[in-house]
């Protein structure tokens, strides 16, 4: 009689345990993270979330130019500005997680990092130039009433520029996209310019000092198919 009793207050115990067992493991439960893809970063809502959690990351491209996202091994197809896809892992251990933009030279270009779980995640970096230690940052170089002005035509792919000499001082360039792709005008060191969609615009003027000042397209692999060059300040 007394076995029959332990047996019944044991089946009991089990019943009440099965439950709570459940409970815990699926007490993380299941978490939708933002994600904003851009040129050439990511943006999370959250970085970090428990063990256990299973996670979708709803993936929108905000930028001009295609991207994916990929992490835990699952990726999202490539995505058209605009577009958004979901990814669905389920992180079962503590750690810390890579993801990156698949796209060819897009992770070296900023589109990379690292997802905690369980963990505090490392702090996100910018390959912006900072000031730290004995470093400075350069003076600004913007500049207004130019004393010249440079016309600067985009294709693919190459750069047309109305002039290719310019007198030391404040010089303006006036940029137009007339391609059929996502192009900018960076002058290395000076200014980086905006990605412009096809038919986009932009003007700005930067004070430059006599020298030779390298400029190029920052849209990976287009300047490796030819738009660089060379600007000579006199």
């Amino acid at each position: 009689m007394l076995a029959v009793l332990a047996l019944g207050v044991s089946g009991v115990a089990a019943a009440f345990a099965i439950p709570a067992i459940a409970a815990q493991m699926s007490a993380s439960g299941t978490v939708t993270i933002k994600v904003t893809a851009t040129e050439f970063r990511f943006a999370f809502s959250k970085r970090s979330v428990s063990a256990g959690t299973t996670v979708i990351f709803k993936v929108t491209n905000k930028g001009k130019l295609t991207h994916d996202f990929k992490i835990f091994g699952k990726k999202t197809p490539l995505l058209q500005p605009g577009k958004t896809a979901t990814v669905k892992v389920v992180f079962k251990k503590k750690g810390r997680y890579g993801y990156l933009c698949t796209v060819l030279g897009h992770a070296k270009l900023g589109m990379k990092g690292t997802f905690g779980v369980g963990v505090k995640p490392p702090p996100t970096t910018s390959t912006r130039t900072t000031t730290t230690g004995t470093t400075t940052t350069p003076p600004p170089t913007s500049c207004a009433n130019p004393s010249s002005s440079v016309t600067v035509g985009m294709f693919e792919y190459r750069f047309d520029l109305s002039q290719t000499s310019v007198p030391a001082g404040c010089v303006q360039f006036v940029i137009t996209n007339h391609g059929l792709e996502t192009h900018n005008f960076d002058l290395t060191g000076v200014k980086q310019g905006a990605i412009l969609a096809p038919n986009g615009t932009e003007t700005w003027a930067v004070q430059l000092a006599a020298g030779s000042k390298l400029y190029q397209c920052d849209v990976p692999f287009h300047a490796e198919r030819g738009m660089i060059g060379t600007l000579t300040i006199t």
